[in-house]
């Protein structure tokens, strides 16, 4: 990817909410997450103070907010586009793991504070804020959780300011029970499409809402819609990059045992993010992403310990058997 798509700055729009993690009526341990915002927490700890990360979001006033911000901020995330509703509180999600790692949800989160964010006094302020971005992240998640006029208007927010230059970032994160309908999230997804200069997507879920019979389909598709850049995350396989005339695919390193795969794709785009804000090219930027993910998986939870999280001089030292161009 070229250098002049360096940018220092980054503001990620979503939703956190609470989460407890352990058995029902057993063992839980609380802590937080939300697919964006742990993007931006490992963004922040890979960057350091190199480039601005903020987060866009809205949470309520209680006592589970105010730690939720200020853990936050200790983690260097910068919260002055977090608005504060004081009749509303965050979700909530409990996560099961299963013995081979892999978890299923269950979620509290229908009157979320988070969910009326552009209806809050203060998203007109945010709104310009974001309108000088040099970068903003958002995903499917982020769109899902609006109400539908709200979505209309934030993807509508996107396309103007991606007109005037700013680098729009989408991960379309497809989560079914979110969505009235799979033609809503398609209809969503593809009005953002054309205005987004950096795309990452998850195979097995763009097979699941578009029928694509391969990873090489995805991309075809997605370039037709007018994507820029691809990355198509494979999972376990590794990933692909593509800008519409090259495939680039970069294999995972083995990870010996996974514990809990909540927050891989999270972390995969954090540390992609954080190779292209450090000007790398596509295969390190993927290999970073690739060695990111296989840390995480490797502990319980969305946010794994601060101690426990490689730099990226550490994950660009990975080297797998990839760089294949097709």
């Amino acid at each position: 990817m070229p250098a002049s798509l360096k940018k220092k700055g980054i503001a990620l729009i979503g939703e956190c909410l609470i989460e407890l993690n352990g058995t029902p009526f057993g063992s839980l341990s609380q802590t937080y997450g939300g697919d964006t915002l742990n993007t931006a927490l490992y963004l922040s700890r890979l960057a350091g103070r190199s480039i601005d990360v903020k987060y866009v979001t809205a949470v309520g006033t209680d006592a589970l907010s105010d730690g939720m911000v200020q853990r936050w901020q200790a983690e260097g995330i910068d919260t002055t586009l977090t608005l504060r509703d004081p009749a509303r509180r965050p979700g909530l999600y409990l996560i099961q793991v299963d013995a081979r790692g892999e978890r299923t949800f269950l979620y509290w989160r229908g009157e979320s504070a988070a969910r009326r964010l552009l209806q809050h006094s203060g998203y007109d302020d945010v709104a310009a804020r974001l309108a000088e971005a040099d970068m903003i992240y958002l995903s499917g998640i982020s769109l899902a959780i609006l109400p539908e006029e709200d979505r209309a208007m934030l993807v509508g927010d996107l396309k103007r300011f991606a007109s005037h230059g700013t680098a729009v970032i989408f991960d379309t994160n497809y989560r079914p029970a979110l969505w009235p309908s799979v033609e809503s999230a398609r209809a969503a997804s593809s009005a953002l499409l054309p205005a987004t200069r950096l795309l990452f997507v998850t195979y097995d879920d763009e097979q699941r809402l578009w029928g694509d019979r391969s990873a090489e389909d995805t991309l075809t598709r997605l370039h037709a819609a007018k994507a820029a850049f691809v990355v198509v995350k494979l999972g376990a396989a590794g990933c692909l990059f593509s800008d519409g005339a090259t495939v680039t695919k970069v294999a995972t390193m083995p990870v010996a045992k996974v514990t809990d795969t909540t927050a891989a794709g999270d972390a995969f785009n954090a540390g992609y993010l954080a190779a292209w804000l450090d000007d790398r090219g596509p295969e390190d930027c993927c290999r970073a992403a690739n060695a990111l993910a296989g840390a995480v998986i490797q502990h319980r939870g969305a946010i794994i310990p601060a101690a426990a999280t490689p730099s990226l001089a550490q994950l660009l030292e990975h080297r797998s058997h990839a760089g294949l161009v097709l």
